[in-house]
């Protein structure tokens, strides 16, 4: 994406959805994008911290391939938290069934 307004990008880390944004003067324009690319997002194995970027390979339907930059909209370290876990939600439930397993182990 060239830019999110703050509650779309919010709702795409809360439903799991990891928000990628152009660097300043790229697009889907100035990189020829036609919709008939695949994308490969490289590293995200790795920890990274807020403000990090990831690279992406551009598989062209004529065999040829770029790598970008592109950076990583978790603007903060709870979004990244709820990022690896999915989603909010996930990370809602496993945190009560840890709670819950740690209050039944010291019952």
């Amino acid at each position: 994406a060239e830019g999110f307004e703050r509650i779309h990008r919010t709702n795409l880390v809360g439903m799991g959805v990891l928000p990628l944004q152009f660097q300043d003067g790229m697009s889907a324009a100035t990189l020829q994008l036609d919709g008939s690319e695949t994308f490969d997002i490289l590293d995200l194995d790795q920890d990274f911290p807020v403000g990090a970027s990831v690279r992406c390979k551009i598989n062209r339907l004529d065999g040829r391939s770029d790598t970008v930059a592109l950076r990583i909209r978790l603007d903060t370290s709870e979004d990244i938290a709820y990022w690896r876990h999915g989603g909010i939600l996930p990370f809602v439930w496993r945190t009560y069934r840890e709670q819950a397993t740690q209050q039944k182990a010291g019952a």
